[in-house]
């Protein structure tokens, strides 16, 4: 009897603690808003200058553009931090590289140049940037988007 109670309290234990790490590991950014304010400085508008030093290297954190949305994808620094298969996309706009699934760097659009319209864009590229588009939907926080330089405004 001692044993089975032993048995359920344990199984308790461990059923909490999942529960507790799925629901502090939600992917819906106004879930962890709060807990990420201080941990993150979001500044809600990048332009390609201002989101390249979310590298990785300049910063520990790690953000990444895709159809004009900025990532966090500092969790994933594995992939895409430096030394990462993805390192070339921190800091940037990765939708031509995704889109193409391509790596190569002059699949990046200069950072002092206008972001890229992927109008060229084949109906497969733009099927296989809408997977990507998904894919960072579901598992990083939106913490922003991604303006031309010289369109925001400081405010003083």
């Amino acid at each position: 009897m001692l044993t089975t109670i032993v048995i359920i309290l344990v199984i308790l234990f461990f059923a909490k603690s999942i529960f507790t790490e799925f629901i502090s590991t939600s992917n819906n950014p106004l879930d962890s808003a709060a807990a990420d304010a201080a941990a993150t400085v979001v500044e809600g508008k990048f332009t390609p200058q201002s989101l390249a030093k979310y590298n990785g290297t300049d910063s520990p954190k790690i953000f990444i553009a895709v159809k004009n949305r900025v990532f966090d994808v500092s969790q994933g620094a594995a992939f895409y931090g430096p030394g990462g298969p993805y390192e070339n996309f921190a800091g940037r706009d990765a939708s031509r590289g995704l889109a193409k699934n391509s790596f190569d760097p002059e699949m990046l659009t200069p950072i002092d140049a206008p972001i890229d319209d992927l109008k060229d864009l084949t109906k497969v590229e733009i099927e296989s940037l809408d997977g990507w588009e998904e894919h960072f939907e579901n598992r990083y926080k939106i913490v922003g988007t991604l303006h031309e330089n010289g369109t925001i405004k400081e405010e003083e």
